[in-house]
Formats: structure tokens, sequence, C-alpha cells
């Protein structure tokens, strides 16, 4: 299967939804303020560069880089 442009950017895309999404209900925020906070973070910047192929990856493996990286734990975000 080859991947083009606008696959990997759908699937960005969705994945940025779901992980943002999955954030608010946990955080007790709206969309718009989660959205806002995972934008700020390294988690998101290597989400959205395509040579990362981070965007291959689940909801849960994303979200816990996030959790990972708000907790301030960058060796664990590492692992992950």
């Amino acid at each position: 299967m080859t991947l083009n442009n606008e696959t990997v950017r759908y699937s960005i895309e969705t994945l940025t939804a779901e992980v943002v999404e999955k954030y608010a209900l946990d955080n007790n925020i709206t969309f718009t303020e989660a959205l806002k906070q995972f934008r700020k973070t390294k988690t998101y910047d290597l989400l959205y560069d395509p040579e990362s192929f981070l965007y291959l990856e689940s909801v849960e493996y994303v979200y816990d880089m996030l959790e990972a990286e708000k907790a301030g734990d960058m060796e664990r975000w590492l692992e992950v």
C-alpha cells in the first residue's frame, strides 16, 4: 500500500481529532481548549511531521505520549 500526501494528511487529522477528544473528556475541558493545549506540545509537532510516521500509531499510543509529556516525563515520552 502506497501512502500519498492526501492519505497521510487524513490520517494525521483523524488521529489529532481522536486524541483531542479523549484529552478533552479526560480533563473535563472543551475540545477547543484541548486542541489549543495539544498544539503547544512536542507530541503534536511530531505527529504533524510525516517523516516521524507517528500517524501510523494508535490513538492510545499517541495519547500516552501526550500524557507523558504533560507530566514532564520526557524519558517515558521517548520510550513510547
